[in-house]
Parts: C-alpha cells; sequence; structure tokens
C-alpha cells in the first residue's frame, strides 16, 4: 500500500521484471475483472504464472478479486503481490482482507536515507517527497496536476462524496491546518458543510493515503492537557500548493510546519521501513507549552523549530515534560543550528541533516 506516485509500481517491476502484471488501471483490464471476477480464477488455472507469481496493480479497485486471491492461494499455493493506493473500498466494504495470510507493507514517499548525497533539506520542505516532484526543478504544475487526478480519478469517479466543490474547499482548508490540532467546527465553517461531514472528509484522506492522525500523550498528566488529535497530510509540497505558500525558504515562517510535517514523514518511515513500529504521538500542555512527537511511553521526546539560533522560547516545551515527567529519557530539539550540541539542563540539540542521519543509522531509537 501507498499513495499515488510514491514509486510502487517501478518498485515491483524493477524487483519481479518477468513477473505476470494485472494492471486494474487499464480500462479494459479493469472492465473485463469488475464484470467477471471469477475471471482470475480461469485464467490461472488454465495458464499457471511463471514462479507461481503474479502482482495484482490498484487492487481496491475491485474488491472482488480478494475472493478468487483468496481460493488460488489455499488451493494452489500461488502468491500475490497486490498493490494498491487507497484502503476505503477495502476497508468500508465486504472484501476478504485475507486474514491471516497477507503481510502488509507500505511505500512512502522519499527519506533523507534513500536520497543520500543528493539529499536537500530546502528543496525537500519546497518540492515534497514524491520522487518525480522532488526531482523536477519547477514542481508546482506536477503537484497540481497530482492534485487534480485525486479529485477526478479518486474522489468523483468512486463517488467517495456527493459535493467535490466542497471537498475541494476541505483540501485546502486541511493544508493549511496540517500539523495543527483539528478544530472540525472551524474547518467546516470555512467550508461550508456540517462538522460530521468534515469528519468524514478527513477519514477519506486517511483511507486514500493522503493523512494520518497523530495522537495526543495524555498519560499520567498532572496538568490538563489537550486530548484532540493533530493531522499530517502525506506530502509537505502537496501542503505547499493548496495553502498556497509559495516560496518555502529556512527561517521563513512557512518553514516550520514544512519542518514538522518532514520530521514526522521521516519518523514514520523509519518506524515502518525499520520494522520498529513505535508509538508516535505529541503532548501539549492546556497553557500552549508542547512538544511535537513523543516516541513510546515518554520515551524520546522531540521538538521541530526553523530557528537558527535558539532561545528558551524554543526550549520551553522540552522542559515542560520534563517537569511532567522527570525520568523521561532523552530531550531532542531538531532545529537550523550549525553544530550538535547538548545544553546545560541536558536537550540534545541536532541541526536537521545531523537528528535524520542519527535516526536511520539507530541513534535516536
Amino acid at each position: 500500500m501507498g499513495p499515488r506516485q510514491t514509486g510502487k509500481s517501478s518498485l515491483l517491476k524493477k524487483l519481479y521484471p518477468d513477473t505476470l502484471r494485472i494492471d486494474l488501471l487499464k480500462s479494459d483490464v479493469f472492465a473485463r475483472y469488475l464484470q467477471r471476477p471469477h475471471l482470475l480464477r480461469e485464467e490461472l488455472l488454465a495458464t499457471p504464472p511463471k514462479n507461481n507469481l503474479v502482482i495484482i496493480d490498484e487492487i481496491q479497485k475491485v474488491p472482488a478479486l480478494l475472493d478468487e486471491v483468496h481460493w488460488l492461494i489455499e488451493e494452489k499455493g500461488i502468491v500475490f503481490i497486490l498493490c494498491g493506493s487507497s484502503a476505503r473500498k477495502l476497508k468500508r466494504g465486504v472484501a476478504n482482507l485475507l486474514a491471516g495470510r497477507a503481510l502488509r507493507y507500505e511505500l512512502h514517499g522519499l527519506v533523507s536515507a534513500e536520497l543520500d548525497r543528493d539529499f536537500s533539506v530546502s528543496r525537500i520542505i519546497q518540492h515534497g517527497y514524491l520522487p518525480l516532484n522532488y526531482k523536477d526543478e519547477n514542481p508546482i504544475p506536477g503537484i497540481r496536476a497530482y492534485i487534480a487526478d485525486y479529485l477526478k480519478e479518486e474522489i468523483a469517479a468512486e463517488g467517495i462524496v456527493r459535493n467535490l466543490p466542497a471537498f475541494g474547499r476541505f483540501l485546502e482548508v486541511a493544508a493549511i491546518s496540517d500539523t495543527e490540532i483539528i478544530n472540525y467546527t472551524n474547518i467546516a465553517s470555512d467550508c461550508g458543510v456540517s462538522s460530521p461531514t468534515v469528519k468524514e472528509y478527513f477519514n477519506i484522506l486517511v483511507d486514500t493515503l493522503l493523512g494520518t492522525y497523530l495522537p495526543a500523550y495524555t498519560k499520567k498528566a498532572k496538568r490538563k492537557v489537550i486530548k484532540s488529535p493533530k493531522f499530517y497530510m502525506f506530502d509537505v509540497g502537496t501542503v505547499n500548493v493548496l495553502a498556497r505558500r509559495g516560496r518555502v525558504e529556512l527561517g521563513s515562517p512557512q518553514a516550520g510546519h514544512a519542518l514538522e510535517n518532514w520530521i514526522f514523514h521521516e519518523l514514520c518511515c523509519h518506524r515502518a521501513y525499520k520494522d520498529l513500529y513505535y508509538d508516535l504521538s505529541y503532548w501539549q500542555l492546556a497553557q500552549k507549552a508542547e512538544v511535537d512527537f513523543v516516541i513510546n511511553d515518554m520515551e524520546v521526546a522531540i521538538e521541530v523549530t526553523s530557528a537558527d539560533r535558539l532561545g528558551n522560547q524554543h526550549l520551553k516545551g522540552l522542559r515542560e515534560v520534563k517537569k511532567e515527567y522527570p525520568n523521561i529519557k532523552r530531550r531532542i530539539i531538531v532545529c537550523g543550528e550549525p553544530a550538535r550540541r547538548i545544553s546545560d539542563d541536558n536537550i540534545e540539540v541536532y541541526p536537521f541533516i545531523d537528528f535524520v542521519s542519527a535516526l536511520w543509522g539507530g541513534e535516536i531509537i
């Protein structure tokens, strides 16, 4: 599973170049299997696949194929790689989810460890994580086309929402709210729809892999804390275009939110690709002091800022969290300062590049 254009199909073509591949993005292939899903079974029985392996791309378009896949796994031992960019139909329909017979893998956008020497912080917070957009000198037309295709093919074609203009406005407001605590009432007012509708719109983004919730950390709280979740969109380049941020320069006001989205992206990819699956949350007092990310049960607290010279205001959240949870193991601030250091009260200061290098090198968690 993974959002559109993260490279799922390209990766599978490279890993399995000679494998039978059924691409449900092709209209004729889609129509044939939609009308008669049993054809998959009959065709594979007539012509067994090479190496006993079959790839089905965009499986969510024809969920009924999963019953045939199930039978072929059980009765003929055929191995399937099922690829998709939306879990909505699979989760909300009556699809056979192959419980106990399938391993789920996720492919996200580009991360710093994949780009290595070609990696640039300023480029990734402007262009985003999708490979084609990251490489493009002017990614805006590509991102706009991505958004238009999503609205046309994922939302309109599947009949997911009735009011497409309202959903389009919601996308823009959701982008402005990226990395923020969700207020359904305010967003509903901005979009001209009801709060329950806005909540369902957010769930659509989650199901189509374009966003995810970050829960609040509320365990053992002595002081009053915020309990509502935050929401992060899957790609900061898409956020920039939807929110009309223009040029996002390091040190600018817009850079803070973009950097926070990027660090969240790196953390999510790291825990998935390294099979660590640690818990991620955020912590915020009602009095506004906050920490952007908490790993596990207050094992590590991480704050992200675009500042290139730290002051007390940047360290406030990490100092307040220490008062609340004195046994916290590590407190880290990721920022624009040029060198790693440790403050007098044991807060670890990481430049952006140093932090992601340490993360993927196994030094953070």
